[in-house]
Formats: structure tokens, sequence, C-alpha cells
């Protein structure tokens, strides 16, 4: 499988495994098109074409002939210029590394994170949220990652990757869709009635299993293991931790526990202050299980070696 192929494996995947629907992807993206087709030919020069096919603008091609054949990958959570010397290192050895695959996005990857937080607002949606609160939570919050990423060195690891000549892609989104929609599932299908018992669930899982073993397996951080579950809501996608405002709308649209991979202390105070149940999954181990699921999928289609590091390990299903 050639790196473009690879890339469009990607952004399918991820379409197929959204929590908004696919249908809802397409309405957006056929928004995006016809949005595209009103600029000026100035602002067509200035606009990311990409974002016409992926919805995902924290998932790219960072560096690499599209047409290059894949048969290695060093994938892990946070590939930088370290892990960029490491692929170098390896292929000195004749490890023959044809793609460094980050997790966490780098160059205009990283840049261009809080446009995929839009996500969160269908999300909040679909929950019973007024579309119109849904997007007044979230305006704040995009405006301050924005904000957050502007200052950030994006280039500095892809410049890396260019000058080792080392072909380089960030899958964030569609990983994180994938471990969101199949959380929900698996939630959907085993009706948990306790909070302990979600918590029992999330642990039977191979990524959080193992994550334990490092002491960073899934915990409770409000409620008790015999409180009622409720109704679960997974928590695990659109960029990053979207407004510490939302909390009071779940609890409104039903929501009794929340499952995601991480809290913010802000985030964790709101939440308790609604009475909400929340049980931290784990961060590194959930980005194990995206990925996972998106390795799967590579390797149904191709003969793949994948080598693992930077917090990731393979566990095929």
């Amino acid at each position: 499988m050639n790196l473009k192929k690879l890339y469009e494996l990607i952004i399918k995947k991820g379409i197929e495994f959204d929590p908004r629907g696919r249908e809802a992807v397409k309405k957006a993206l056929g928004k995006t098109n016809q949005g595209y087709k009103k600029l000026s030919r100035r602002e067509k020069k200035e606009f990311d074409v990409e974002t016409l096919s992926n919805p995902y603008s924290d998932t790219r091609i960072l560096y690499g002939n599209p047409k290059k054949v894949i048969k290695k990958i060093l994938v892990g959570i946070d590939m930088e210029v370290g892990e960029l010397l490491l692929a170098d290192r390896l292929n000195e050895k004749r490890e023959k590394i044809d793609l460094v695959m980050a997790h966490h996005p780098e160059g205009g990857a990283l840049a261009g994170i809080y446009q995929v937080m839009n996500i969160q607002t269908d999300i909040l949606s679909k929950l019973g949220i007024s579309v119109n609160v849904a997007k007044g939570l979230m305006k704040d919050r995009i405006s301050e990652v924005e904000r957050g990423v502007l200052p950030a060195n994006h280039t500095r690891s892809v410049d890396v990757a260019r000058i080792l000549d080392i072909p380089f892609l960030c899958c964030h989104t569609p990983a994180d869709n994938c471990v969101t929609t199949y959380l929900s599932k698996v939630m959907q299908r085993k009706k948990p009635k306790t909070i302990g018992r979600v918590l029992d669930i999330l642990k039977e899982i191979p990524e959080y299993k193992d994550a334990i073993n490092h002491n960073a397996g899934p915990k409770i951080v409000c409620g008790d293991k015999a409180a009622k579950a409720g109704k679960v809501f997974i928590d695990m996608t659109g960029g990053t931790e979207g407004s510490k405002e939302v909390f009071g709308r779940l609890s409104q649209a039903g929501v009794s526990t929340l499952v995601c991979m991480h809290l913010s202390d802000q985030h964790f105070k709101r939440a308790k202050k609604e009475f909400l149940n929340v049980i931290i999954a784990g961060h590194i181990s959930s980005d194990n299980l995206g990925i996972n699921l998106i390795l799967d999928e590579f390797e149904k289609k191709a003969t793949i070696k994948i080598i693992p590091c930077s917090g990731f390990k393979r566990i095929k299903r």
C-alpha cells in the first residue's frame, strides 16, 4: 500500500467511526465544498484543499511522496524530533523504516487542531442539547485553543523529517473516533448498571488492562463504585477538552456517567458540581486503542510491519 492509499484509509475509517454519523460528516464536507466555490482566486490559494475531502484538520501527511510504498512503520503516540532521529538511526541499522506515524498532531495539523473541535458541537446536539446552545458553549473554548497553538513552533519536527527524508504522518481524530464508537458500542451491548461495572468493562479491554501494570489504568474520579451508571457518555474525540460549561447541560440531557481520556482540574470541579459520575479511562491507553483499531484496518489491506514506540503498544484484534 502506498502512502496516499494508507492516508485515505485513515480518513475513511475516521468517517466510518465518526460519532456524528456518516450523513452528518458528508453534509459538513458538502458545506466546506460549497464555501470553497464562493471564494475569490486569492482566497482559494490560501485555502487548505485537504479539507474538501478530509474533515479532520489534525490528520495529515506531514511530509513524504504519496506514491511511496509503505512496508514498515515506526508508530508512536508522540513522534517528534527524537523519534524521527530514532527512525534515522534504525535505518542506519538497515531496518528500512518507510514511514513515521504519530497519533498526536504535528506541523500544520497541530496548528489546525482547533478546527476539528466543531465535532463536539454536533455530538452535544445529538445528545439533545440545542444546536445554538452547543455552538455557544464551544465558541469561546475553540477560540482559546486556537490562541493557545498560535505561538507553537509547528514545523520543528516536520523540518527534521524533511531533512532526513523520512515520510511523516499523523492520525489524530480518526483514531479518537474509533475509540469513541468502539467504547460506546461496548457499553450499549453490556448495559452496565453501576459505575463499578463500567470500570470493570474498561479493565477487560487489553489496552486498559495493560495500562494498569504501569499505574495508569482507568479510575473513578467522581462518584463511587456502587452508584448507578445511568446514561453513559463516552467523551473521547473532538481534538481536545471542550468547554467546562458543558457539564450542566450534559446533566440536563440525562447523562449520568462520563467516560473520558483526561480531565483538567477546572473541568473536574465543574463536573463534580453537577454531580456527574466521571471515569478517567486513561489518555495514552485510549490513544493506544484508537491507533490499534486503525492499524488493524491497515493489516487487512496489506502486509505491513509495525514497530511500536513512544508510549504505543501494538495489540491486534
